[in-house]
């Protein structure tokens, strides 16, 4: 009963997408015949399959989903450190608040002229603007997790004198993962976000600069491939990420 009201509610989440999908091959095939613009959805598709076929499709994702996956783990080892160590230490969170708020509001897309400049067109400078974009709500996330840790749990490891480490993998880290997991699934299509527009505006590899390529050569099926494409591509990332999270909190449960 279950599994077949599962199912129903899938077919009813896809009857919006094919409406709008069934209105736009309309519109493309009459209003907009000939557009360079717009093209219907089945001939999207049919350039999808030359892509996958020639292997580009399968080239750019890589690149994409590497880089954004690279600098997602720059950021978030940062963020984390960084985060955990502002929220055990009110000093510390005193003294780095005011570099945190002028820097966090900062588009990481408005970092690109500068990490062109220092790291040249690219894989490291698309790495810089992803760790950059994913640091802050990690950081912050991190802090607000560490600082709902129950004092009284500091005062007993202080007292059975544990060392940092040690606080850090019995007390602190148990403490914030499930926090911590929502932070990481946010930072996951951030990271995906900033990838796609720093290809598109910079670096001539990835999904966005094929997207690009297709837009400047007014092949509108191609381009809308990749749109598209992009957009699955994020779903099953997101998708990925929460069957990630809802495993980790089952085995905490269980554990508990």
């Amino acid at each position: 009963m279950a599994r077949s009201e599962g199912r129903a509610r899938r077919w009813r989440a896809l009857v919006i997408p094919l409406l709008l999908l069934a209105a736009l091959e309309l519109y493309a095939r009459t209003q907009a015949a000939g557009s360079d613009a717009i093209a219907p959805p089945s001939a999207a598709l049919q350039a999808w399959w030359m892509a996958l076929r020639d292997g580009s499709l399968w080239q750019a994702t890589a690149f994409t989903l590497g880089t954004a996956a690279a600098g997602l783990a720059l950021g978030a080892l940062l963020g984390i450190a960084a985060g955990t160590l502002l929220g055990l230490s009110r000093r510390a969170a005193a003294v780095a608040f005011l570099s945190v708020e002028l820097l966090r509001p900062i588009p990481s897309v408005a970092l690109i002229p500068l990490a062109m400049l220092v790291f040249g067109f690219g894989l490291r400078m698309e790495l810089a603007v992803v760790a950059f974009a994913t640091l802050w709500p990690l950081l912050v996330l991190t802090q607000a997790a560490v600082r709902q840790i129950e004092p009284r749990l500091l005062e007993v490891a202080a007292a059975l004198q544990l060392t940092r480490a040690q606080q850090f993998r019995l007390i602190v880290l148990p403490a914030m993962v499930p926090r911590l997991f929502v932070a990481l699934r946010l930072a996951v299509a951030i990271a995906l976000v900033v990838a796609v527009t720093v290809e598109i505006a910079a670096n001539p590899h990835g999904m966005g600069y094929a997207m690009m390529i297709a837009q400047q050569s007014l092949d509108p099926a191609l381009m809308l491939a990749w749109l598209g494409w992009i957009g699955v591509v994020g779903y099953a990332v997101n998708a990925g990420a929460l069957a990630l999270q809802q495993a980790v909190a089952r085995r905490m449960g269980e554990a508990a």
